[in-house]
């Protein structure tokens, strides 16, 4: 059976897709089928029907956050994040949604606005300090483009979503985190550095 939610941290993910327009080398897809212990490819990917029906049948009390972020780039999937982020912020719950922030190549104009309703966190995997370096590390389908695209998605939000992180990975030099550092904080986004897991 398709693992469309599973539990981890006490935060409850969503599975919706295993697209991606990335290839990123340190990329848990990699390494591994799955994380938890849940095997997160999927033979079909599900409507958003099926994950508020899922989410009807369970707890949601249990968690502290509802998180898009599966073994996949949940804007690859958007019409279901958005009705399904709709369906549990109108519950009162904490959605945030962890994306590549190719949106505007993947979804199209105005994605960051058709959120504000569906999330109340958008945590995007900046990983470098300019396109080059995102490509040696990310293999982006969209070429520089890809990078430019999710700089833009990341202002839009910071306009318009509660919150909103931009993160890297560990293994980068500490020279190009300072430098990604200096981008969030200019655009007035929160920095995280993420410890790589393999």
């Amino acid at each position: 059976m398709d693992n469309y939610l599973y539990e981890y941290d006490g935060k409850l993910y969503i599975n919706l897709t295993n697209e991606c327009s990335n290839d990123c080398a340190f990329c848990v897809r990699n390494t591994s089928d799955g994380v938890g212990g849940y095997f997160l490819w999927l033979k079909k990917p599900p409507t958003a029907d099926e994950i508020i029906k899922k989410l009807e049948e369970t707890d949601l009390g249990k968690y502290r956050e509802f998180v898009f972020c599966g073994f996949g780039e949940p804007l690859c999937a958007f019409s279901e994040l958005v009705k399904v982020g709709e369906f549990l912020r109108a519950q009162g719950k904490r959605v945030r949604l962890n994306t590549n922030g190719q949106a505007r190549l993947i979804v199209g104009d105005n994605a960051a606005e058709r959120l504000k309703n569906a999330v109340d966190t958008v945590s995007i995997s900046l990983n470098a300090p300019d396109a080059k370096k995102y490509n040696a590390v990310c293999r982006c389908a969209f070429g520089d483009d890809g990078y430019y695209a999710m700089l833009e998605f990341a202002k839009q939000c910071v306009k318009c979503v509660d919150r909103v992180i931009l993160s890297v990975v560990d293994t980068i030099p500490q020279e190009d985190i300072e430098a990604c550092r200096k981008i969030a904080e200019n655009m007035g986004a929160e920095f995280r550095v993420r410890k790589y897991e393999a």
